[in-house]
């Protein structure tokens, strides 16, 4: 069996303002991975502490669950949601089991570049020869269901290969930032 013949789970993470873009890039390429998502809204992380290892313990077993590799679909306010940093944060946790694989896809209607989240951003690193030399990676959105089984499967891959380059400060926020494209806090 090769690795295209293999439907990885993907957990699938976004602001729910772009919950239209998402539903079409599941319909467009759910036939590709084993999608995984969750409906982000207000009181859906009901996880009560002030202990950062008991929350993101409970994200990375009621949340992610067994997926493998973690999609962040980035539209204009994603880099200023919570819940976002959060999942991300699970995602790169190393210890009893393997961290997500990570990738970053802009939505179509970002182009090629966005703003992303903190914790993402210190993880998609690049050498002075534009060459990918951090864990997770970053892409516009993919052009074919091919390009994007090969992009699932490298991160996949990473888990092992590259987990040495996970960047995962303790640092979590606390309350949802200003959007950087509309200046508010949505």
């Amino acid at each position: 069996m090769y690795y295209y013949d293999i439907k990885r789970k993907v957990f699938i993470s976004y602001y729910h303002g772009d919950q239209e873009a998402v539903n079409k890039f599941v319909r467009d390429f759910g036939d590709v991975f084993i999608p995984k998502t969750v409906g982000v809204k207000d009181g859906d992380f009901d996880f009560v502490s002030n202990n950062p290892e008991y929350i993101m313990r409970r994200i990375r077993e009621e949340k992610l669950g067994d997926s493998t590799v973690t999609i962040v679909l980035i539209g204009e306010c994603t880099h200023s949601r919570r819940y976002v940093d959060w999942e991300i944060k699970a995602s790169l946790q190393q210890g009893q089991s393997l961290p997500n694989g990570l990738i970053a896809i802009n939505l179509p209607y970002m182009g090629i570049r966005g703003n992303l989240p903190h914790r993402l951003d210190l993880n998609i690193q690049r050498n002075q020869y534009n060459m990918d030399i951090g864990y997770a990676r970053y892409y516009a959105y993919p052009l074919s269901k091919e390009e994007l089984k090969k992009w699932i499967e490298d991160a996949h891959q990473a888990r092992t290969c590259r987990s040495n380059r996970i960047n995962n400060p303790n640092d979590m926020m606390h309350y949802n930032g200003k959007c950087i494209v509309h200046g508010v806090t949505h």
